[in-house]
């Protein structure tokens, strides 16, 4: 039977706690989440135990990150589940502070990045975002002050956006990337996929099946513009209101005409009824 991990509620607690694991000379990795825990994040937990001796969950639904309109309130809560999934796993601390814990009263700091933060990708479409993202994550390293913090290539963009902030910043923290994990249909896990019908979520692995197609045609030869063009037109006729379907270099985030300018990455992000898909592979 795994050990329940400790959970922290409060700064002093979880400074008291890091502190200990650093008495024993331990390395940490740190996992954050936002909770309602799948088998996506449990690969990052997975990989962190890899990185380092310790490792440390975050589970903190950031208000700062969600605009008026998006799902803040709604958004999924499994506490128990989560709990159990980090047991399992024989996670050492869950960081889990509340909204007053994260931003006390006067709290009027932000981190507001930029390179890969504004690279006309989401950025365009939630403004609000990667300032949210990068001042929670932000302090989420100064908190636990890991050696090593993993996330998931699915948000693409915020992984660039957090390897810059923390290089930039001299945070002291390895940024380290995990592949996507996908259903057996190929749609990308996410907390998000509960909010789909049966009828969308049979519909939803079109997005991985365009990518592939257009990464396929990239390779073979097809000018980037024309494969793109294609996917976009098969994403749109299966009834998403695409956002976008972009090529872009996959460390700048930068457009690009040509397989030949760079590492190519495609990133996609479409509406199905009322849920907001992301994905992306590499070409």
């Amino acid at each position: 039977m795994s050990a329940s991990p400790l959970i922290a509620r409060t700064v002093p607690t979880l400074r008291r706690a890091v502190d200990n694991l650093r008495k024993r000379k331990a390395t940490i990795a740190l996992v954050p989440t936002m909770g309602a825990l799948h088998d996506g994040h449990v690969s990052l937990v997975r990989l962190a135990k890899r990185r380092a001796s310790r490792v440390v969950v975050s589970i903190f639904v950031n208000p700062t990150q969600f605009a008026p309109t998006e799902d803040f309130g709604a958004y999924p809560r499994t506490w128990k589940a989560d709990i159990a999934k980090l047991a399992a796993e024989d996670v050492d601390i869950v960081w889990h502070p509340g909204v007053d814990a994260m931003y006390p009263d006067g709290f009027a700091t932000r981190i507001v990045p930029e390179g890969p933060a504004i690279a006309g990708l989401e950025d365009r479409f939630r403004p609000h975002f990667f300032g949210g993202v990068a001042t929670v994550v932000g302090k989420l390293f100064t908190q636990c002050r890991p050696d090593f913090a993993i996330f998931g290539e699915k948000d693409f963009q915020q992984l660039r956006v957090v390897s810059q902030m923390a290089r930039d910043l001299d945070l002291g923290v390895k940024i380290v990337g995990s592949r996507t994990v996908r259903e057996r249909d190929g749609l990308a896990m996410s907390s998000r996929n509960v909010y789909l019908s049966p009828e969308e979520r049979r519909t939803a692995p079109i997005l991985y099946r365009a990518m592939k197609d257009s990464a396929g045609r990239i390779r073979a030869g097809e000018a980037v513009a024309s494969a793109m063009k294609r996917g976009a037109a098969t994403i749109e006729a299966a009834g998403f209101a695409l956002d976008y379907y972009e090529a872009r270099h996959a460390e700048t985030l930068a457009p690009l005409a040509s397989r030949k300018d760079g590492p190519l990455r495609i990133l996609v992000a479409a509406k199905l009824g009322t849920t907001r898909l992301i994905d992306n592979i590499a070409v």
